[in-house]
Order: structure tokens, then C-alpha cells, then sequence
């Protein structure tokens, strides 16, 4: 038939250029054309091909009666399979990333699929690819997130603000609002901050606030809020403030002049709000009132 001829020579790429024109004007050569461009597109396993017009035909029962028909079967069975095969493939090599959040009050700790421990603040997400973990240690971070990594290749923390690396090491990066802070509790960490790159070692902390550069030291052997501590060394008041209110889910109203040069250092407890109040306020002989479950006042009784 000349049909299977045309098939035949098509499937050989030998067709010439009448014979071709004659091919293309078949009516299922747009779809054989399709089943070829699916199999080149499928690369989950490099051995598949499509069968010669010679293997197909000696497959079917009645070459004489059945050809155009069984072709057209066994074709679509071939696109069938084709298709599934393509959507397994990219199952497998595009799955979504895990993501984590907590919200007020909240924290939650991860294993990530090296073993390495990531302990997630409040109100923060987490994002990690699982299919290619093992060939990149990668992650996004919004928020706080102390982390314990086991040792290895290169591991990444990435923020809006900047990028921590590090190989195996215990450390804690904060990136909210104006603040990005980093702390290595163990080994050595390198941060990058617009292009600049500072190693940080152990009981070091690298922070930008309000895009100034600061380099200060902690004692600590891990971040307060791990023990549900918020803890501020020379800390502007409103930091703190800003902290309390985020650690409480609640509005302060301060009544205080000159509030802007007020520095705090100490800690506050993050599961009672009357002994927070108390750590924040005692220090500097101010009084404050709980009037609703969302809203507080401080003020200095003496002003």
C-alpha cells in the first residue's frame, strides 16, 4: 500500500522531497509526527525508541485487512505510554518544596533529610527542596531559625537580607523586619551581606540593623528563645518593645518621653505576659497596664 510505503520510508528518514510533500498530506501524519516529538522529549530513560514499521507489522494479526487500523492502535498505545511516562518523569524531578511556618507563639523543630536540626521560631517559614537535598544543601528562611547541621558539604541559609554558609556548625540567623542577625554558637559560619563576605566564628554575632553594621559577642550557649527566653544586650527600648509585641500577639501603647534613647539589657519570658511586663518595665521604674488581651500601656508614673 502505498500508504505503508510512505510510513515505512518516514519512519527510515527516507523520504524525498515529493514523497514527503505526498506524507505530510496524509491525515494522521501530524499525529506519527507527534509521537516522535514526545519520545525525543522524554529523557527518563535514554534507551526508548519507537519500533521499525517492520517490527510493528509483523505484531499484527492481519497484515492485509487490519494494517491502517491495528498501526493507528498500536500507535496510540505507544503515545499512551509516552505520555505516562513523561508525567512520572517530572513527578519525580519537580517535586514541590516542603515548606514550613509557625505563627505567634510558636515554634517547631525539622529534621532535615541529612539529619541536620533546624528549630523554627515564631511568626517564620522554611523552605527546602527534598529531591535535590543530597546534591545541594540549600534552604529559604523568613524569620528566625536556630540550626544544629551536620557536617558535610556546603550548607546554605538564604534570606532576604543576606546568605549563611557553612559546613557543619551550631548557629542562629534572624531576618525580620529591619533586623538580620546571625550568632555562631559552634564551629565557623560566613555570611554574605551585599557581596561581602565575613567569617563568623564561634560566640561571634554579625547584625544589620536598620542597615547598620554591627559586630558584637555572645556568651550564650544557645539562643534565649530556645528556652522561651527573648534575651537584648544595649537594645534600643522599641526593639524590645517590638519583640514583646510579637512574642504576645498584643499593641503597646507607650506613654513615655524620650523613649528613643531608652536602652535594655536583660531577657523576658515568652509564655507569661505579667512576668514580661515585669522584666521590661521594673528596670526603668515604669508601670504598665494590661487592658485587653491585645493591648498594653506603659508610662512613667514620675513624667
Amino acid at each position: 500500500m502505498e500508504k505503508d510505503y510512505l510510513i515505512q520510508k518516514w519512519l527510515r528518514n527516507e523520504l524525498t522531497n515529493e514523497e514527503q510533500a505526498t506524507f505530510n498530506a496524509l491525515k494522521d501524519a501530524s499525529f506519527y509526527e507527534e509521537i516522535i516529538q514526545e519520545s525525543q522529549r522524554f529523557k527518563a530513560d535514554k534507551h526508548i525508541s519507537i519500533p521499525s514499521f517492520e517490527t510493528l507489522e509483523n505484531r499484527l494479526p492481519d497484515k492485509k485487512s487490519t494494517l491502517s487500523s491495528s498501526w493507528i492502535t498500536l500507535i496510540s498505545k505507544i503515545a499512551a505510554i509516552l505520555i505516562i511516562g513523561l508525567g512520572i518523569f517530572y513527578f519525580f524531578n519537580n517535586k514541590k518544596s516542603e515548606v514550613i511556618k509557625t505563627q505567634y507563639a510558636d515554634n517547631k523543630s525539622i529534621i532535615l533529610p541529612d539529619n541536620s536540626i533546624v528549630k523554627l521560631n515564631e511568626l517564620s517559614r522554611l523552605e527546602y527542596n527534598t529531591t535535590t537535598w543530597k546534591k545541594q544543601r540549600s534552604l529559604q528562611l523568613n524569620g528566625e531559625a536556630y540550626f544544629d547541621v551536620e557536617k558535610g558539604m556546603r550548607f546554605d541559609v538564604n534570606t532576604p537580607n543576606g546568605t549563611v554558609s557553612v559546613l557543619g556548625t551550631e548557629f542562629n540567623v534572624l531576618d525580620r523586619d529591619s533586623i538580620f542577625k546571625v550568632s555562631c554558637y559552634e564551629g565557623l559560619v560566613e555570611v554574605t551581606y551585599k557581596n561581602k563576605i565575613t567569617k563568623l566564628p564561634a560566640g561571634k554575632e554579625f547584625a544589620i540593623v536598620k542597615n547598620i553594621e554591627q559586630h558584637t559577642h555572645t556568651v550564650l550557649a544557645q539562643p534565649k528563645w530556645l528556652k522561651n527566653m527573648s534575651a537584648f544586650d544595649n537594645t534600643l527600648f522599641a526593639d524590645v518593645i517590638f519583640e514583646f509585641e510579637q512574642q504576645y500577639n498584643v499593641k503597646v501603647q507607650i506613654n513615655i518621653i524620650g523613649n528613643d534613647s531608652m536602652r535594655f539589657t536583660g531577657a523576658f519570658t515568652n509564655n507569661n505576659l505579667e512576668n514580661a511586663l515585669k522584666a521590661i518595665t521594673h528596670p526603668f521604674n515604669l508601670s504598665y497596664e494590661i487592658k485587653n488581651k491585645q493591648q498594653v500601656i506603659i508610662w512613667d508614673e514620675e513624667q
